[in-house]
């Protein structure tokens, strides 16, 4: 019988927060997505809501693997000993990704005894 498994995936971001006349502008330099509100509170939520949408956009499109890469991710084994520099005022925003482990046809490994 099989079980549900529940994956939760989430990518920290840095993010800023400026006010900016009577708005508050959010940004996240690093993947250049950008949103705004009329509180840091809520600026910092649709900058969120923008870049889950942006995520799934690129998966979408089969290109998430390259905007990850151009944005300087790379796999831990492959990172460099000094990360790159925070862009000054940044704070680490969750970003949760969407994604969840759909059924798929069972795997039919190649064993020597099968």
């Amino acid at each position: 019988m099989a079980t549900n498994l529940q994956v939760r995936m989430e990518l920290i971001v840095p993010a800023v927060v400026r006010k900016k006349g009577k708005w508050y502008v959010s940004s996240c330099p690093l993947l250049d997505v950008h949103s705004q509100g009329r509180t840091e509170q809520e600026a910092k939520h649709n900058l969120i809501e923008a870049l889950v949408e942006f995520l799934l956009s690129c998966f979408e499109r089969g290109t998430l693997n390259e905007v990850l890469r151009e944005a300087g991710f790379v796999p831990v084994a492959e990172a460099p000993r000094h990360a790159a520099p925070v862009p000054r005022g940044a704070q680490p925003v969750r970003v949760p990704l969407p994604f969840v482990i759909a059924q798929r046809a069972a795997r039919h490994d190649a064993h020597p005894d099968a």
